[in-house]
């Protein structure tokens, strides 16, 4: 098992459901969202996924692309990033960061180079969701060198057979995507449409190997409680982006606490 899966299953032994985040790294500014961070982290989330911003980020919606064309405004740089991570990762070793970007800056950058950094800094996971597995092979090798997961993302859309292999191979987590389309709203809330999203995962549980994240669309507390026993991390984006945007940090805090309300 992988030091980030070993990590997931340690805190499913206390809590019915895992908590992540996402944040858009250099949102509004860099050192305004590693405040934003340090926040969520002291309020005890259990994973941040950061996001480095690119200008063309496909799978995300109207929020999201809004705030990483906001941070690419300034002059960030991968390293830079990764360097604040391993500050926060230092400083927070009850919680799990995770590095979500695509693929352009991160070839940039040298996927090497990455998986070899991400390990000095304890960031366990990458999540690059337009690099297909089949053209891999280079970089599941790099983190399979530096015990770093590279984690994959599923979707209802995604092929029966491509799916099964997917969630054979997963490695820290399985990235499920609840619904098709990109990061916001969701659209998969009335009774017939949950029985899919219920026999998707249910299907993916039956081929996975690895600890399983749902998100895309996750703005309720129902929502959430609807994912307890059918997944082990509730993943948190757009709508913890909307409420930030609208109250500030405390607007936001609110939102988590109603969504993952403390014991």
């Amino acid at each position: 098992m992988s030091q980030l899966a070993d990590f997931i299953q340690q805190k499913r032994q206390v809590k019915p459901i895992l908590s992540m985040t996402h944040v858009v790294y250099g949102y509004p500014t860099r050192q305004q969202s590693l405040a934003w961070m340090t926040r969520l982290l002291t309020e005890g989330v259990d994973f941040i996924e950061v996001q480095f911003p690119f200008s063309d980020p496909v799978a995300d919606g109207p929020s999201i692309v809004a705030a990483c064309h906001k941070a690419l405004e300034q002059t960030l740089t991968v390293e830079d990033f990764l360097t604040d991570m391993g500050v926060l990762a230092r400083d927070f070793p009850d919680s799990r960061i995770v590095l979500m970007s695509y693929l352009n800056p991160m070839y940039r950058y040298g996927l090497d180079k990455l998986a070899k950094r991400a390990a000095e800094i304890n960031m366990p996971g990458l999540i690059i969701p337009d690099l297909p597995i089949e053209l891999s092979a280079d970089y599941i090798a790099a983190c399979e060198a530096n015990q770093i997961d590279p984690i994959w993302l599923v979707t209802p859309v995604t092929p029966k057979e491509r799916l099964e292999m997917l969630a054979s191979k997963a490695s820290g987590f399985l990235y499920c995507v609840a619904r098709s389309g990109v990061t916001g709203h969701s659209n998969h809330e009335g009774k017939g449409s949950t029985t899919s999203v219920d026999d998707y995962l249910a299907h993916i549980k039956a081929h996975a190997k690895a600890p399983m994240g749902v998100g895309f669309g996750l703005r309720e507390r129902h929502q959430i409680e609807a994912l307890i026993g059918k997944a082990d991390i509730a993943i948190l984006g757009s709508a913890l982006l909307d409420a930030y945007n609208q109250g500030g940090e405390d607007a936001g805090i609110a939102l988590l606490n109603t969504l993952f309300p403390k014991k």
